[in-house]
């Protein structure tokens, strides 16, 4: 059964009892409808950047994921690569971009993944339709491997945002956990939103 979260909640990366090993991030996002002539519809291509920020224990950035570097250094994460346009014509159900992490592989000295969401044209999240993050038990096939979802839409604070903190994926003893989070944030590029998650989530 997949869980639904809502914002704030944490659960264990753990299934009837055994820990997950290997997980795929999804996120997904609708493109922007507009009337276009004679009444018929049109769509607005949305270019978001999903990525991951490696930190410390100090609070401090040891390697970035992103569509500009696809695998960390370490090789423990990876992404699918940019997705420019979003779903147009409605949710198809499928991932615009994954983010693969073998967790027994990622360095010993990494505490926390932080999950960011930017609008690379600066579209604001309060016009995207809808956006959600799917974490696949394994690999990503469709809705069937979903262990849980977190809906970051719909929320009156996302107006005239472009940059979001979407969750993270932290150290609990020797386990992982997933706290959802769907903040958004003034920052408005990569690098000032990893800052923003330092400030807040790793003191």
């Amino acid at each position: 059964m997949t869980i639904s979260l809502e914002k704030g909640q944490s659960i264990s990366l753990a299934k009837e009892g055994s820990e997950l090993t290997h997980i795929e991030i999804g996120v997904n996002w609708g493109a922007i409808e507009k009337k276009g002539f004679f009444g018929g519809k049109k769509y607005e291509a949305v270019d978001l950047d999903a990525s991951v920020g490696m930190f410390d224990a100090q609070g401090n950035v040891v390697d970035t994921v992103w569509f500009r570097q696809l695998k960390s250094k370490c090789g423990s994460i990876q992404h699918s690569g940019d997705d420019r346009e979003g779903d147009v014509g409605g949710d198809d159900g499928q991932d615009n971009e994954v983010i693969t992490i073998d967790l027994p592989q990622v360095p010993s000295n990494v505490t926390q993944l932080a999950l960011v969401l930017n609008s690379f044209s600066q579209q604001n999240f309060g016009d995207i339709p809808f956006a959600n993050i799917r974490i696949h038990e394994g690999k990503a096939q469709g809705n069937s491997s979903v262990f849980a979802k977190f809906d970051v839409a719909h929320d009156e604070s996302f107006a005239g945002k472009v940059s979001m903190i979407m969750g993270s994926v932290y150290r609990h003893g020797a386990t992982w956990k997933f706290r959802s989070i769907g903040a958004a944030i003034s920052e408005r590029d990569l690098e000032t939103s990893l800052q923003a998650f330092a400030r807040t989530y790793t003191s």
